[in-house]
């Protein structure tokens, strides 16, 4: 069985046969997903690294791997042992890929990808970076494919429905308003490749990606025709029935490529370079003149309709009375002192908490699975942002520390995402410190109200202020927008302060959900992250314009045993009360005896 090095010099081999200096390996599969299928898992296979963000680059002597703040603990430990660099992606002294390209190659070498992984933007911003020596790229090869002799299969899932009461509008009524948008832009055709975007347009969902309901397909539209290339067994006689009755035709998954070499000379065809692959956009013929711009889509999706928004809050109740729900179990299974020869026979592990909670999440109605893979990280496993305890590190909840949570849901009423950190027994001052300062950062822009045109890098500093007032930060971005039954991470809606020419600062609108999430990591010691979902809603209108602000949907107690109620201000513990009040009043209905009791505990005033 070949081993990480033994991989990536076979890899090497065929780069030589082909004349090759380098090869980037992305995480991403053919339409820039976070979470891919087993298929897809190319740069894991090829690097030992499981995060669910990095980029491989390999050359004939020596590797190098990008990944974000989020992953550093983990990336470090994953590629011990290996001759794989970690490259801390926006560190001090840490050259970006291209830079790295640059300094590594000599001039007229050739770059290899399979460019079904990779976007036509990066390839462009590589090629400026590294233009003084006119390093030249192949696109035309998934090379790992001929050393990965067993390779799962490509995904094909059968599709299925949202029903347009969970979906608010038709797919006819959405298919007529991106037309609509083309025809604003004078775009004869649009050509749609993120799969969170054709499942909305078209209310159809899937399982072809991991924690993320949707299938393998493009989708080229012009004003009176649309085309879904999809896997052939993924869809029902009865699916494609609709699909026609809505003037949607079907086309082979891998034909995509030939209808592009077909659009008509001199047709503008609108697309995202940021989005679509680079084999894709090779496949334009010349003359094809190319609108590149964010798809209409990304926008409409992310402003829920008023349906969504509707279903959207049922699913947050149905999910924050499971999530308090076992936060009870938790506490008293680990701090209970009595029945302590049973506790013993039964530990409580990461692994088995995290199972006890699916259990929770399943007993609701509606419930669909898991919207990532669990994170449930006791004592130093917390400061690994994105931890996922498996049977190698799984560890025995004990009391003494904290244990942090970061879990979420898929239900017919919408996709949530919570991270709740709870005090197991008697923590440190220094817990308490931490836990009460990040609280406050939650709470601070959790509350805030702003003029329509802000985006959320103006909002950032809301969070991160009390940290920065402390000499702390965390080293990941303060929220993400979150899909319908989609994406828990969607764009392009986002609360961070650091800017960069690939990331899109949209103003916040009606309709947007977004996670508010800051927290505390102190390697080898604990982490602390509070994360609730919250609404972007329209306020007052006046004569400085249309206000708006943040409704939050989590409704899930903080743990009132981790705060140094002295560390807050008066403003702050009003808005924790006021928070704790809704908590209980919503969740009130979903509990009784000792369960209710311990909930209205929890949500009291301080």
């Amino acid at each position: 069985m070949m081993n990480v090095d033994d991989r990536l010099n076979a890899l090497r081999r065929l780069m030589k046969e082909r004349n090759l200096s380098a090869y980037i390996i992305p995480t991403e599969d053919f339409h820039g997903s976070e979470y891919v299928g087993e298929y897809f898992k190319v740069r894991e296979y090829l690097s030992g690294f499981t995060g669910s963000a990095g980029t491989l680059i390999v050359l004939s002597e020596e590797a190098a791997l990008w990944t974000d703040g989020r992953y550093f603990l983990q990336a470090s430990r994953q590629l011990a042992g290996s001759s794989v660099t970690l490259m801390r992606a926006g560190q001090p002294g840490v050259p970006t890929m291209a830079e790295f390209l640059r300094d590594h190659l000599t001039p007229d070498s050739i770059v290899g990808f399979d460019g079904r992984t990779i976007t036509e933007r990066f390839v462009r911003a590589v090629g400026k970076k590294t233009d003084t020596k006119k390093i030249r790229f192949d696109g035309s090869e998934d090379l790992v494919d001929l050393i990965w002799t067993d390779r799962p299969a490509m995904p094909a899932e059968p599709v299925w429905e949202l029903d347009v009461r969970y979906a608010g509008k038709s797919r006819e009524e959405k298919l007529g308003e991106v037309r609509a948008k083309m025809r604003e832009e004078g775009a004869d055709g649009l050509l749609l490749t993120a799969l969170d975007e054709i499942a909305w347009l078209l209310n159809l969902r899937g399982n072809d990606v991991a924690y993320t309901p949707v299938f393998l397909s493009y989708m080229i539209m012009t004003q009176d025709k649309a085309v879904l290339c999809v896997r052939e067994q993924a869809l029902s006689d009865e699916l494609r029935k609709k699909l026609l009755q809505a003037g949607v035709t079907t086309a082979p998954y891998e034909g995509v490529e030939q209808l592009l070499h077909d659009i008509p000379p001199g047709s503008r065809i609108w697309l995202d370079s940021g989005s679509v692959n680079y084999r894709l956009m090779h496949c334009l013929p010349a003359e094809v003149r190319k609108i590149d711009k964010s798809s209409p889509v990304t926008m409409m999706k992310a402003c829920k309709n008023p349906c969504e928004t509707e279903h959207i809050r049922e699913a947050h109740v149905k999910d924050g009375a499971a999530v308090t729900r076992w936060i009870h179990w938790l506490k008293e299974k680990v701090e209970s002192d009595a029945g302590e020869e049973t506790e013993r026979q039964a530990k409580i592990t990461e692994l088995s908490a995290a199972r006890q909670l699916e259990a929770f999440r399943q007993q609701a109605e509606g419930y669909l699975g898991p919207s990532f893979s669990p994170i449930v990280a006791y004592g130093p496993h917390g400061a690994i942002v994105h931890y996922e305890p498996t049977e190698q590190t799984d560890t025995e909840l004990v009391k003494g520390t904290l244990c942090l949570a970061d879990t979420g849901g898929h239900y017919l009423e919408g996709t949530t995402d919570v991270t709740r950190t709870i005090a197991l027994g008697n923590v440190s001052e220094e817990e308490k410190r931490c836990y009460t300062i990040a609280l406050r950062g939650h709470l601070n822009l959790g509350a805030a109200k702003f003029v329509q045109g802000v985006t959320g890098q103006n909002l950032d500093v809301l969070a991160r202020g009390p940290l920065w007032e402390a000499g702390m930060d965390y080293n990941h971005g303060t929220g993400h927008g979150v899909g319908y039954v989609l994406n828990v991470h969607e764009g392009p809606q986002r609360f961070q302060w650091r800017s960069s020419t690939l990331i899109q600062n949209v103003p916040l609108e009606e309709g947007m959900v977004i996670s508010n999430e800051p927290g505390v990591y102190l390697e080898g010691k604990f982490g602390i992250r509070h994360e609730n979902l919250v609404l972007c809603r329209k306020g007052e209108k006046n004569e400085y314009g249309q206000f708006l602000y943040l409704e939050p949907l989590t409704m899930v107690p903080f743990d009132r045993d981790a705060i140094l109620p002295d560390l807050l201000s008066d403003r702050e513990r009003k808005l924790l009360n006021e928070y704790h009040a809704l908590v209980y009043k919503t969740l009130e209905p979903y509990f009784s005896g000792e369960e209710k009791l311990w909930l209205r505990q929890a949500t009291g005033e301080i």
